[in-house]
């Protein structure tokens, strides 16, 4: 049977899709590694197993052998994407996005009223969309892989759209030194070198501007009880998990300061509802019908105890603000 050219065959080794597997640490170097998942791409099934591998020096976790400009291309097809926003919207509506991204802002709005703001990884630019009621007259921008962002020009959510990766060559160039705020909202996870996009965002931030970077936590303790069914694994969009030690100490080198490590408000309680949907995703309709309460039970304990796992190690992700200090 012909194989489409469209199916990545992650099995091969001259596999288009993928690079050649890394024998050392992308953050630190160290050749101590271990494997810490094996995972199929949970929402479409499609062929092939992802791997992440973990640095025993580090703490780093990174998919490995990791995916190919032409692989990322191809799970990043806007129709990849929608599926993802269809099944996240099963789990959480879009009243409670709302409500986070206006929370989000609030929290924000003790920094100094930034004139310009950089939104990347912005998607359908919903959180500059919430953000402008915190600050009306801050100018926001948005910088996405994916189409959506030209969605969200066309529908006024933003003032500028870039399409692609903060280190996209020419792109920090062009930007630079524009914006006084630049965000990153789960945005890391995908880029293919979070140190380049670190630096790129330094290079667009004016100095005494502000960075606010939200990841998930690969310490979480959720990761290790569900495995593959822990959502922010992932595969296989997600190339880094970067641990808070690492982030931190690569932005004081970088010279900021750090201002605020926040593990509490960044947690969103979905951990065992996800898990549990991503398990039934592919089942008859029968089946998903009868596991109904169950998936009821699950978002009730995530909801009924966030309030003590965004205190804790159950936390699922993070969020640090730092500043460019002046030179």
């Amino acid at each position: 049977m012909p194989i489409s050219p469209l199916t990545p065959q992650i099995s091969t080794p001259f596999d288009p899709f993928q690079e050649p597997r890394r024998e050392d640490c992308p953050w630190c170097g160290s050749r101590s590694l271990r494997t810490r998942l094996r995972a199929p791409d949970p929402l479409r099934h499609r062929p092939g197993t992802f791997v992440l591998d973990e640095c025993r020096d580090c703490a780093h976790a990174f998919q490995n052998p990791r995916l190919s400009a032409e692989g990322l291309a191809f799970f990043h097809r806007d129709f990849y994407e929608r599926q993802l926003e269809g099944f996240t919207a099963r789990i959480v509506d879009d009243d409670e996005v709302r409500r986070r991204h206006r929370a989000t802002a609030w929290r924000l709005s003790a920094l100094r009223e930034p004139e310009s703001w950089l939104d990347v990884g912005t998607g359908h630019a919903r959180f500059p969309e919430a953000a402008k009621e915190f600050f009306p007259y801050t100018s926001f921008d948005g910088l996405d892989p994916t189409a959506r962002v030209e969605q969200a020009l066309l529908e006024g959510r933003v003032e500028e759209a870039h399409r692609g990766y903060l280190s996209t060559p020419g792109m920090a160039a062009r930007l630079r030194a524009r914006y006084d705020v630049v965000t990153m909202f789960r945005h890391l996870a995908h880029a293919p070198d979070p140190r380049a996009e670190l630096r790129a965002a330094l290079t667009v931030l004016r100095s005494g501007g502000h960075l606010v970077v939200e990841v998930p936590d690969p310490r979480c303790l959720f990761a290790a009880l569900l495995g593959k069914w822990w959502l922010p694994y992932g595969q296989p969009r997600h190339l880094h998990l970067l641990p808070p030690a690492n982030l931190r100490a690569e932005l004081e080198r970088l010279g900021c300061t750090v201002v605020v490590t926040d593990r509490k408000a960044p947690h969103v309680p979905h951990d065992l509802s996800a898990a549990a949907a991503l398990a039934l995703i592919h089942a008859h309709p029968l089946v998903q019908l009868a596991a109904t309460p169950a998936l009821a039970l699950a978002s009730a304990v995530d909801r009924g105890l966030a309030p003590l796992f965004r205190r804790s190690r159950f936390s699922n992700a993070y969020r640090i603000v730092a500043r460019k200090d002046r030179v």
